[in-house]
């Protein structure tokens, strides 16, 4: 065969060079170019390697002196996302007993918005940020720590803006078989555990350890490690910290079949420290004492363990159809009684692609004393007629609740997302009102929400 003469290889690495230093998408472009090349003949293996090498210092080189940024950092993302919700609360009793309260409806509107930067360097560094919109949170500074929901009210005053994320993190494995990653500061919850454990709004501040095994093409293990500082006081030896490690087995059965189950250990220490007054008080549920502190040691297992089958076509719905079970469990084997909770729901289809959706069911039963109550879901709720220790009359979310959670999801667009939820719940023990009668905590919560991407 004819070698192509070398004035065909310098305009070849010409044309790409310019590609790749114009920006990304012509990067994509580049790697194309260089692939046809190769297809015809006109460079080698070797030579469309070290041609799509030179492409990439070039593009680092034109980024750094562009962005301004040192020629360490190969890219900076920008994301976010803004949700608007209308909420109604309604209740089956609209009056308590003697010395209770009376139960109100209620409709309010509320929205969350949050905003980050991530900064990808080289040597496998990582380094980001992260503002949530909040409310000032109860008993402490800064904002909820379970919750970026704003409510629309006060004649239109401005918001608040807080720090939700302010971390760094560090890949040194990264193999095919072998993944480690360390994480510093404030983070998104190295845990994959539900809402029973942890509201999904949680990033807890410390450092955490994932580690991942990869056995063949069908099996991973992953284990997640973890040591966070829950309340720090300067007079206080004894300070509050939470610690966990949680173990996952992902299985990819088949192209329509996966199974994910995980078993995981945590451990709350210095509950002297966390008393109604000296952390934000956001949830109730928790048995506490004189001064709203806390009686009980928490230290649960978790379990948890899904399985989704993937249908080849459903109706009105754009390609496989993953239908999945899930349940989860939690037991608090420190405390005699009131120490457990477990949930179960499936669901139908998965949203957040254009013309995809979801509806899905989920029974929750989540006792008092079964976990920390101002670390787990802050919207599954119920009415509080007469005030727990430590807590406020009204409607309540946290512990000691059981109930039925409704949702369907659609997304009209990729960036775009709309959703109705409904829950139907109650108290696992009523709080007795000082008549000796128990009101009914029975409370629906009506949520309906409007969520952007970006």
């Amino acid at each position: 065969m004819k070698q192509p003469k070398q004035s065909t290889k310098i305009l070849a690495a010409g044309v790409v060079a310019v590609l790749g230093v114009t920006s990304a998408v012509m990067g994509q472009s580049a790697d194309a170019l260089i692939d046809k090349l190769v297809e015809k003949g006109v460079l080698n293996v070797k030579e469309a390697n070290d041609l799509r090498e030179e492409a990439d210092k070039n593009f680092n080189s034109a980024y750094s002196v562009k962005s301004g940024m040192p020629d360490w950092v190969t890219a900076l993302k920008l994301n976010g996302d803004v949700r608007l919700r209308y909420e109604n609360f309604n209740y089956s009793d609209k009056q308590m007993p003697p010395g209770g309260t009376t139960a109100v409806d209620r409709h309010r509107f509320r929205y969350r918005l949050r905003f980050g930067v991530t900064a990808t360097l080289k040597d496998n560094l990582e380094a980001g940020f992260r503002l949530t919109s909040s409310e000032g949170a109860t008993g402490g500074v800064g904002g909820d720590p379970i919750s970026g929901n704003t409510t629309m009210t006060s004649n239109g005053s401005k918001k608040l803006i807080f720090l939700d994320l302010a971390y760094a993190k560090w890949n040194p494995i990264n193999t095919p078989d072998w993944s480690a990653t360390l994480i510093g500061g404030k983070m998104e919850n190295p845990f994959v555990m539900s809402d029973m454990a942890f509201d999904g709004d949680y990033t807890p501040e410390g450092a955490a350890l994932q580690l991942s095994r990869n056995l063949g093409d069908k099996h991973t293990l992953k284990l997640n490690g973890g040591g966070f500082v829950v309340n720090e006081v300067g007079a206080v030896a004894d300070d509050a910290y939470l610690f966990g490690g949680q173990l996952r087995w992902d299985a990819n059965w088949s192209p329509k079949f996966q199974t994910t189950a995980g078993v995981g250990f945590l451990a709350l220490t210095g509950n002297d420290t966390l008393g109604s007054a000296a952390v934000p008080n956001q949830n109730r549920g928790n048995t506490r004492g004189p001064g709203g502190n806390l009686v009980n040691n928490y230290n649960p297992i978790v379990a948890d363990v899904a399985a989704t089958y993937s249908l080849e076509s459903f109706p009105y719905y754009t390609g496989a159809f993953p239908i999945k079970l899930a349940g989860d469990y939690i037991h608090n084997p420190v405390v005699q009684k009131e120490n457990y909770g477990w949930s179960a729901g499936l669901t139908l289809g998965k949203s957040g692609k254009k013309g995809l959706w979801d509806v899905s069911y989920r029974w929750k039963y989540l006792q008092g004393d079964a976990w920390y109550e101002e670390l787990v879901d802050s919207d599954t709720g119920a009415f509080y007629g007469v005030a727990p220790s430590g807590g406020a009359t009204g409607y309540g979310a946290g512990t000691n609740v059981k109930g039925h959670v409704i949702k369907a999801t659609y997304s009209p667009y990729d960036s775009m997302t709309v959703g109705v939820t409904y829950f139907l719940t109650s108290l696992i023990n009523e709080y007795a009102a000082p008549t000796a009668l128990s009101p009914h905590s029975d409370a629906g919560r009506l949520q309906v929400d409007m969520s952007w991407k970006f």
